[in-house]
């Protein structure tokens, strides 16, 4: 069983695979914190709690024992008040001004497989013998607020999926102040913390610090998940290295505003909290009601953070995407945004299709700039009408010719957004995001649908159902591109404007159901000025997210390493683009900027018309070549071997499950003289079985610990990749 329950000890032991988890229901009913790390056996667990008085400055909540001090004693979901002088899991407001809770154990259940959760995105099972919940009921009995806690541990991943529901069971109303989806207390410091963190354009860096006394740790308050922090964080062991080491993730399963944090306190001891962005929110609860924190992903990897990546990308590939394409291999496309930006007509987009079906390319996708009277990014959001000045005969047209080219036909939306200058907005200008009385920022001359409410949200849906119904379009790709200023709501009582940035989420979620429901066929792409918005949230509606607008090879490799420390490679869009890049205007190699894309879904983002005859062979052998591999690439489990944070060289593998075959990148940035030579060591591969690389045969033993040799590359901005074959 993967959850038991020692009545006698009080404990609560949940066991993945690899990994133990353990709950102590301490005095009167605390739910504290007692173990998570390697796999235990279920013996004496109610020894390993520690208790000590410590001064009158962490008060006891016992006159009976004054070793247990809420302030000291590592607990599952603490409160804020009464006693406890740490940041807080949840925070109420009681009608009397009052702001203390204490909520004690009432009850608990633990069932077979795992529930949805009600609006909001989470993982999922198949089967109800994949995964065991345990259900932890609290009470606060003055408040009438019941909590309960929820975790979720999954049979083949060494991962728990916690989220917590509040009822107001009371007869008096409830503002809830904080609402946090996880708390972990460890019983030590001796950490380094990593987290993603960036800009637009420069998403995902990887950025690794010890922790130090206090409060550390990301967080965002755009209303997105955000290009500036991803929502994830991980704890490591000093000694902690990519292939060893003891490793702690935490990922929240949401796309608005949030906060990641660890903070150690005066004893060494380190509580980690995640979930909504408290900043600037209450949610009301009147008697009846009730309130679903997103769920928070924890991982635990004894094998160093590739390990920790690889449970992440088992997990989210498959029990978090879900629909027609998550286990489909993606089609090769290109995108027109940078071959003509606004600029085009019926015929050139039908110009760069025909090359790309001559290439062996099997999607088109038209970008921004075909409805309304968008001649630039300064109108016409909202006003979802084909342009008949660049389209004349439709989008129906349109996609009949470019399907006579025997390729796929997708679109670009940006649903969320509002031009001033637009006829939606001259018709319900209230119904953007606004405060009344104040100005209106703009971002990219936009304002921001209020998705909070209902009849907006049908109306954009509506419009959106209509042109996916009007022609065969198979690919959506999904833009957002501005975060939230002036968040208020012409839909909103006084006392529940605070909960306008958290109800724009759930809106858009189901407005997400919504479509994707009705138009299962289509495969839908996140995208946010990039990568705003790469989180596990968009990646259950949309099962991959364009990674970046960054498309040069060589920031690609930490963007794309960045981001492999959470998201699988399937989750990853990644285009080969024309050089001067249109970012950094960095000259790279075909060949480069082609096996910098193909390590995720692949495709082009430029003006195929314009290629030379020599180009047109490679990239119809790139085009080729990544057929042939896709689903080893998009399906296989990636060991990064070469980080691009820490040297010159990167350089990752992609195994397939069974061992069986495995593809290889090198990428070089910049040319050493007299370079060393060098060999890369691979891994994840079966030490026992044999691998054709180019007609010659290696052992995985071989490969793994002697490595394979490395071509001497010329110039900058140089590649490789080997393709390792089962032997014949």
């Amino acid at each position: 069983m993967p959850i038991h329950f020692d009545s006698t000890e009080r404990t609560f032991h949940l066991q993945s695979k690899s990994a133990s988890y353990v709950i102590q229901l301490v005095n009167s009913g605390i739910p504290a914190h007692v173990y998570w790390g390697p796999k235990l056996r279920q013996q004496q667990l109610g020894r390993i709690l520690q208790f000590k008085e410590r001064c009158s400055f962490s008060p006891s909540s016992s006159p009976d024992d004054k070793r247990v001090s809420l302030d000291t004693l590592p607990q599952e979901y603490p409160a804020y008040g009464a006693g406890d002088l740490r940041h807080p899991a949840y925070q109420i407001q009681r009608p009397d001004g009052s702001t203390i809770s204490e909520a004690l154990y009432v009850s608990h259940r633990i069932i077979d497989g795992k529930s949805p959760l009600d609006g909001l995105p989470a993982t999922y099972v198949e089967d109800s013998g994949e995964a065991q919940t345990l259900e932890l009921e609290l009470l606060d009995q003055l408040a009438g607020l019941k909590i309960t806690l929820s975790y979720s541990v999954f049979k083949d991943v060494d991962a728990i999926a916690r989220s917590v529901h509040f009822e107001n069971v009371g007869s008096e109303d409830i503002k809830l102040l904080r609402a946090l989806s996880v708390a972990v207390d460890l019983d030590h410091q001796d950490f380094d913390l990593i987290h993603l963190s960036g800009s637009w354009a420069r998403e995902r860096y990887l950025e690794r610090r010890p922790l130090a006394s206090g409060v550390q740790g990301v967080e965002s308050r755009r209303g997105a998940s955000s290009h500036q922090h991803n929502p994830f964080i991980a704890l490591l062991s000093k000694d902690a290295t990519e292939h060893q080491g003891e490793v702690y993730g935490f990922s929240l399963v949401y796309s608005g505003g949030f906060s990641a944090q660890a903070e150690v306190e005066p004893y060494g001891t380190t509580r980690v909290t995640m979930g909504l962005q408290p900043f600037d929110f209450s949610w009301l609860l009147e008697p009846g009601e009730s309130f679903q924190t997103p769920e928070a992903v924890l991982v635990f990897s004894a094998e160093g953070i590739g390990g920790m990546s690889r449970n992440y990308h088992k997990l989210y590939r498959t029990r978090l995407c879900r629909g027609e394409f998550r286990d489909k291999p993606r089609p090769v496309l290109v995108n027109n945004w940078e071959a003509t930006y606004f600029d085009f007509t019926a015929d050139k987009i039908e110009q760069i299709a025909k090359a790309g079906s001559e290439l062996g390319i099997e999607l088109f996708v038209l970008d921004d700039g075909w409805f309304g009277k968008r001649d630039s990014d300064n109108s016409s959001l909202g006003d979802w009408v084909v342009d008949k000045r660049k389209l004349p005969n439709g989008l129906n047209d349109l996609a009949e010719r470019v399907r006579n080219m025997d390729m796929e036909f997708g679109l670009w939306f940006e649903p969320e957004m509002i031009s001033p200058d637009s006829d939606l907005y001259r018709n319900h200008p209230d119904w953007c995001l606004h405060v009344e009385g104040r100005r209106r920022t703009e971002g990219r001359q936009q304002l921001i649908l209020d998705f909070s409410r209902e009849d907006v949200c049908d109306a954009i849906a509506d419009q959106l159902a209509a042109i996916l119904s009007s022609a065969p379009i198979t690919y959506v790709k999904w833009d957002m591109n501005r975060n939230m200023t002036e968040i208020g709501s012409a839909g909103r009582t006084p006392e529940r404007q605070r909960e306008t940035a958290h109800r724009y989420i759930l809106g858009l979620y189901r407005v997400l159901e919504r479509l994707t429901t009705q138009f299962p066929h289509i495969l839908f792409e996140s995208c946010s000025g990039g990568g705003g918005r790469f989180d596990p949230g968009m990646l259950y509606y949309m099962p991959q997210t364009w990674t970046s607008d960054n498309t040069d090879a060589v920031s690609r490799l930490k963007i794309q390493y960045g981001t492999s420390l959470v998201y699988p490679i399937s989750t990853m869009g990644a285009h080969v683009s024309a050089v001067p890049n249109h970012q950094v205007h960095r000259t790279t190699s075909l060949e480069m900027r082609g096996n910098v894309a193909m390590s995720g879904n692949f495709g082009y983002e430029l003006d195929l018309t314009r290629f030379t005859d020599e180009e047109k062979t490679i990239v119809k052998k790139q085009v080729a070549q990544y057929k042939q591999l896709r689903s080893l690439i998009q399906f296989g489990n990636q060991y990064r071997l070469l980080s691009p944070f820490e040297g010159n060289d990167t350089a990752w593998v992609i195994v397939s499950e069974e061992q069986t075959e495995a593809v290889a990148f090198y990428f070089r940035v910049l040319a050493e003289p007299n370079a060393p030579l060098k060999r890369l060591r691979l891994q994840g591969l079966n030490p026992q079985a044999d691998y054709e690389i180019d007609g010659e045969v290696y052992g995985g033993d071989y490969l793994m610990y002697a490595g394979l040799p490395v071509n001497e590359l010329q110039g900058d901005f140089q590649s490789q990749m080997w393709h390792l074959k089962p032997k014949a």
